[in-house]
């Protein structure tokens, strides 16, 4: 449910600063549009099909009571289409498209790295050697005596090929536990490419083809498979060998970080490679001195949403909010450009700039807004873009009103923890690995791990949802990974750096955490990185000591604020590969109770994982912890054992024996 009029809107201060402040400037903004447009009670069920002109056919359940016999016959399309097959095709739908949204960043970054290996893309380079190599080992790519352009060059065809790929497996699938492997094969699960899944599953759900909700929710995790064990971890691993594996930095997240006496320009969307040159051409001595010249003291570069994960990570940029925050940055009368890519960028930003004198600019053709302004980025002219639009954000200076107010709230936090990072940070350079993570976890100091993911949703408070969930995990000894939105919303409470322990977590996490010097909450990366969170996985698998499979880690995931298609793709490649996933606010197959099953119960028998519903983020947090209890006990590891130093005669004792 959407909060009311005198509800609390959000639990961030600099976020409500702006909210009121933008209603005494009557300037429009999605908490606004949220309190006066009621969501269809139908649609948000996945009770409505609107996929052949014969509709829209709304077939809602009975509010307050149980469906008769008679009513579920009635319940049907004109097509005779069943409330389930409705249901089922609306989710495998939602799947399809985030599948296509992270394939296509996927895509475009392999294109680019092949580009960058071929020589048509100056500007860029490769930043990790060893990551590149390691991939070309992985996939059987020729190394010899063969230069890192060669290898590339063989590595980016082999890369772009799984995107168009019409037969066999994808490449990564064998980077899962074997036994993994066996329960996709099984089920007839493992994708063949990424694109045709999610062509099959757009010809599925047409009106006409598969009517039997089983078969299209199966084939829903084969579509979601083609995300996380392809487009996702291709982007992601691509993005890592280009512009370098993130590694832990300190930096700063909020409003706060803008600055009034600077030109300051937020960088919004998900693919890097433009963020990366904006980060050099706004630092170049030409570019800072003709600032000055239009009477600003410097450019002051930061984020917003999934770009900005990216740019944090690997350089430190500061962040200025997550997706509820990008329009009310705006509303701070202090941005001179907002400068957007793809994916999760409001129309809205357009009607909020005309309020003052941002300039939206597009810079992808993929992705246009009616009213801001488009300046196509060229991966192959990088520089020379980058430098027109850091230049149109400099020239707009001079024209920003005397409605400036900056919110004075901002927090330190510490980004960049890569499945490297992680593996060197437990192991050492020498012996890096999970394995002290796995001891951890057997002796019961660490009672499990636990991904939160994903967006905001104005249909509940802002990010509240998120601090309730992370801070009931950690506080019972939850180690917590994060990327995208909700590890943004750890940053701004304080919960990403390492004196967070002692404050937020249980004793045990607590004197890990001490021990490592990390915070018990890490930030893992942008939504693509996702990723990072099955190869993390499977290598707790392959270290020993917690099971065989994925789905024996005493591990669980959850997005309680989420709103976008890609969070349900997300979330289905994360039951597929053996992950209890919970969503929060609100769940879009309620309206069938068979789907819902499906989804809720029998998946856990075919997968070993399940999704599950809880818009309580403590609730949620505590299914979660009940399920690592589960694998806990499953594994043997439930009961604390008692440390006993052995003197030589119990020795003798044991060797008797």
């Amino acid at each position: 449910m959407s909060p009311g009029k005198n509800e609390i809107k959000s639990i961030d201060p600099a976020t409500l600063e702006m909210i009121e402040k933008a209603a005494q400037e009557g300037v429009p903004n999605a908490f606004e549009r949220a309190e006066r447009i009621s969501p269809c009670p139908i649609g948000a069920d996945g009770n409505c099909c609107s996929i052949c002109a014969m509709g829209p056919c709304r077939v809602p359940l009975p509010r307050a009571r149980e469906e008769t016999p008679e009513e579920k016959k009635r319940r049907r399309g004109v097509c005779g289409a069943t409330a389930e097959t409705i249901a089922a095709r609306n989710f495998v739908r939602k799947i399809a498209a985030g599948t296509a949204s992270h394939g296509d960043h996927g895509r475009v970054m392999a294109k680019l790295f092949l580009d960058i290996a071929e020589g048509k893309a100056p500007g860029y380079q490769i930043k990790d050697e060893q990551k590149l190599l390691s991939l070309a080992l992985d996939l059987g790519v020729k190394i010899g005596d063969r230069s890192n352009e060669e290898i590339a060059v063989d590595l980016g065809k082999l890369l772009v090929n799984e995107f168009g790929k019409q037969e066999g497996e994808l490449l990564f699938l064998k980077r899962a536990p074997l036994k993994r492997q066996e329960i996709w094969r099984k089920w007839g699960i493992a994708p063949r490419g990424i694109d045709i899944e999610v062509a099959e599953a757009m010809h599925r759900t047409h009106m006409g083809t598969d009517q039997e909700y089983h078969d299209l929710l199966n084939f829903g995790s084969k579509v979601g498979l083609a995300d996380g064990w392809g487009g996702s971890m291709i982007g992601t691993e691509i993005q890592d060998i280009i512009f370098g594996t993130p590694a832990p930095l300190l930096s700063q997240i909020n409003l706060g970080v803008l600055k009034e006496d600077e030109v300051n320009i937020i960088i919004h969307g998900h693919e890097p490679q433009l963020a990366e040159m904006l980060a050099v051409a706004s630092q170049e001595p030409e570019m800072i001195a003709y600032a000055k010249s239009k009477g600003a003291k410097g450019i002051n570069l930061a984020g917003m949403c999934c770009t900005a994960n990216e740019m944090l990570m690997r350089h430190g940029v500061p962040i200025a909010g997550n997706f509820l925050q990008q329009e009310l940055a705006i509303v701070t009368g202090a941005v001179e450009a907002m400068v957007v890519d793809v994916q999760c960028i409001m129309q809205g930003l357009a009607d909020t700039a005309n309020c003052y004198h941002t300039k939206v600019i597009t810079t992808d053709a993929r992705a246009k807004i009616q009213g801001a302004v488009h300046m196509q980025f060229d991966e192959h002219h990088a520089i020379e873009s980058a430098r027109a639009i850091v230049r149109a954000a400099v020239d707009n200076f001079v024209n920003r009103g005397s409605n400036v107010r900056i919110p004075n709230h901002k927090a330190d936090m510490i980004a960049g923890f890569s499945h490297e990072t992680i593996n060197y940070l437990l192991g050492g350079m020498f012996r890096a690995s999970y394995r002290p993570l796995n001891d951890n976890i057997i002796n019961g100091r660490i009672r499990g791990v636990a991904g939160v993911v994903g967006c905001n949703n104005p249909r509940t408070i802002h990010d509240q949802g998120n601090l309730l969930m992370v801070k009931e995990l950690i506080k019972n000894d939850v180690l917590v990974l994060q990327t995208g939105c909700m590890a943004m919303a750890s940053g701004k409470a304080g919960l990403m750096v390492p004196e967070a322990a002692a404050e937020f977590a249980g004793p045990g996490l607590a004197s890990v955490c001490e021990a490592v010097g990390i915070p018990p909450v890490l930030h893992v990366g942008a939504c693509i990185d996702n990723s990072r969170l099955l190869i993390a996985a499977t290598a707790m698998v392959k270290d020993g000591g917690l099971g065989d499979d994925i789905s024996d880690l005493p591990v669980a995931g959850a997005a309680p604020e989420w709103m976008s298609e890609k969070a349900i793709a997300i979330g289905q490649y994360f039951v597929s590969s053996g992950v209890f996933t919970v969503f929060g606010t609100t769940w879009p197959t309620v309206g069938s109770k068979e789907a819902t099953e499906f989804l809720f119960k029998d998946m856990e028998q075919m997968y070993g994982g399940m999704w599950a519903f809880e818009p309580d983020p403590v609730k949620a947090a505590h299914m979660m912890i009940d399920h690592i209890d589960k694998k806990r006990k499953a594994l043997g590891i439930d009961k604390a054992r008692e440390r006993v130093l052995y003197d030589m005669a119990m020795r003798r004792e044991l060797e008797a024996v």
